[in-house]
């Protein structure tokens, strides 16, 4: 009876103590981004810096989804807007500065480089189109909230 009587005392004492310790402990920050995005860009890394939009793309040779995502994004190329896909076989320095988590991925950024949409995974072409018509004209859409950065 005296044992299992010590034996409790000291199960309920590594209990607390355990409980002191883990109330102790700082709160987490607040959870990361499975695949954070980029806010800036250097436009002088890509082609065309002087135009006022970037339609920045980053994708992989071995990207299923990036096969079906190049011309979608390459067809939205004008006089106004330079395209830019970034192989991550040909250009692995450009993710790796830009730390590119996901695949594909595609920001949308302005003349200063500022990232206004950004898309991490597959997207439609009317989707895209809308994102860059509501950066170039704001209210012009729908759904003007569709691939911004908060």
């Amino acid at each position: 009876m005296l044992t299992q009587i010590i034996v409790g005392l000291l199960v309920a004492g590594v209990a607390i103590g355990v409980a002191l310790v883990l109330k102790r402990r700082s709160p987490e920050g607040p959870p990361r981004d499975a695949f954070p995005v980029p806010r800036q860009l250097d436009r002088n890394d890509f082609n065309s810096p002087s135009t006022p939009w970037l339609v920045a793309y980053f994708s992989s040779l071995t990207c299923d989804s990036c096969v079906d995502l190049s011309p979608k994004v390459a067809a939205l190329a004008s006089d106004l807007v330079a395209v830019d896909e970034i192989s991550y076989e040909r250009q692995r320095d450009l993710h790796t500065r830009y730390e590119i988590a996901g695949l594909p991925m595609i920001l949308i950024a302005d003349s200063v480089g500022v990232v206004a949409r950004a898309f991490v995974g597959s997207i439609s072409a009317s989707d895209l189109w809308a994102s860059l018509a509501e950066c170039r004209e704001p209210g012009s859409t729908p759904d003007p909230d569709l691939g911004i950065v908060r």
